[in-house]
């Protein structure tokens, strides 16, 4: 049977990208906090060890949805199962790293969007993430066809909030050169081995996003598809992260010496420049970033457990997801007590190193092993679309006492 070549129309491949670039920009990189923890204080080695993460996060994403969509898997369950065989039980690996990854990241928005709502219009910090919790709460039960709507278009307008704040605060400080060279004067390559550690755990803790993504890329049904896809993520993500850090390079002096102001030291910037009308641009884009993250990373965990024995006597769909949603976010409300920054700096940073070992290392060589052998040794899953990889599935594995839903009517975990 001759199979017919596959195009992917640029707005799929587009959109897909989006939803990584506006999960990736949430509460820790819009507020600078993340920025100044794991780049910042590696000086000129920063931008680099920033590219250096967005690359394995991309790579990454790709081989986990070629693996997905090629076969026909059904959630992240069956996907780490594919990955780990014959080990398959070590799946529960990746479920550990989720679930508490998806708490931080979720406490994480809260407390940034609380704080940046308190410094703008005076609004108890409590209060603040009552409202956030309950915007984001709204925005998850209303479904797969929104959330990756809303991150498309959350993408564009962060990607371009974010391009103008960064230019504007380096071109103002004038001096990024002369920072990046006395850096490397006083430092030379004294801190390549911690850039090195801060690249992977960067990309370790980003993974977070995986159940969101094989299911928001399941049009990507080519492995050029998801190349391309995640290439135009890969420069979206790059930009942005790069532009920050070289902004916050060039204040790094002023930020650090103000009481506070390493919280959200972009925020701390903007008002040291006086432009009001940045300070204003600056909030949208830092709420566009929180709630994106919060919406993205909860649905993900709602998609998982509202499936749960527990759950199926609430049977109105929107209650049974308010009901996870809520769970998720009262948690998360009450981690964000600590404070935005010990949450990005031993939150995030001991699952990034728990995701070093289970999720990048096993994709970017079992995986890319995994993903060669399979395309070559089925030539016709290439290109076909997700409901006929169900399908295939389905009928290559007869004997499973689990069936996979019917295709076209079958649920997936996260878009």
């Amino acid at each position: 049977m001759q199979k017919t070549k596959t195009k992917i129309p640029f707005a799929v491949l587009f959109s897909v990208g989006a939803v990584l670039f506006s999960a990736h920009a949430g509460g820790g990189f819009a507020t600078g906090n993340q920025a100044h923890t794991y780049y910042v204080g590696l000086g000129w080695l920063g931008p680099i060890s920033a590219v250096g993460a967005m690359l394995l996060l991309t790579l990454t994403m790709r081989e986990a949805m070629l693996l997905y969509n090629s076969r026909g898997l059904t959630s992240y369950k069956d996907l780490f199962k594919t990955l780990y065989h014959p080990f398959d039980k070590l799946y529960v690996l990746f479920e550990v790293f989720f679930y508490i990854m998806v708490l931080m990241a979720v406490a994480a928005a809260i407390s940034g969007a609380a704080s940046a709502l308190s410094e703008y219009f005076g609004l108890n910090y409590y209060a603040g993430i009552f409202l956030v919790g309950m915007l984001v709460l709204c925005l998850t039960i209303f479904g797969a066809d929104l959330v990756r709507m809303a991150s498309t278009y959350m993408g564009i307008a962060i990607l371009v909030t974010a391009v103008a704040i960064y230019a504007v605060g380096i071109a103002w400080r004038g001096d990024l050169q002369q920072v990046l060279w006395q850096d490397f004067q006083t430092q030379g390559f004294g801190n390549v081995p911690q850039a090195i550690l801060n690249c992977f755990t960067y990309a370790g803790f980003q993974c977070v996003t995986l159940p969101t993504m094989i299911a928001c890329g399941t049009p990507l049904t080519t492995k050029k598809a998801c190349s391309r896809s995640m290439w135009i993520s890969f420069a979206m993500n790059a930009v942005a992260l790069v532009l920050s850090i070289f902004m916050l390079l060039s204040w790094q002096g002023f930020y650090t010496s103000v009481e506070g102001g390493t919280v959200i030291p972009t925020l701390t910037v903007c008002r040291e420049m006086g432009m009001g009308w940045l300070t204003v641009v600056y909030g949208v884009c830092l709420l566009l970033c929180l709630i994106s993250t919060g919406v993205t990373t909860t649905f993900g965990f709602v998609a998982r457990f509202e499936k749960l024995p527990l759950f199926r006597k609430i049977t109105f769909a929107p209650a049974r997801s308010a009901v996870v949603a809520a769970f998720i976010i009262v948690l998360s409300m009450t981690i964000s007590l600590v404070g935005l920054s010990n949450i990005i700096k031993y939150g995030y940073g001991y699952c990034g190193y728990f995701a070093i070992a289970v999720v990048i290392v096993p994709f970017l060589t079992v995986g890319v092993y995994k993903n060669r052998k399979y395309l070559k040794e089925h030539p016709q899953a290439q290109g076909r679309s997700y409901e006929e990889a169900v399908q295939a599935r389905q009928a290559a594995e007869p004997e499973e006492e689990t069936t996979p839903a019917p295709a076209g009517q079958f649920e997936k975990e996260g878009c």
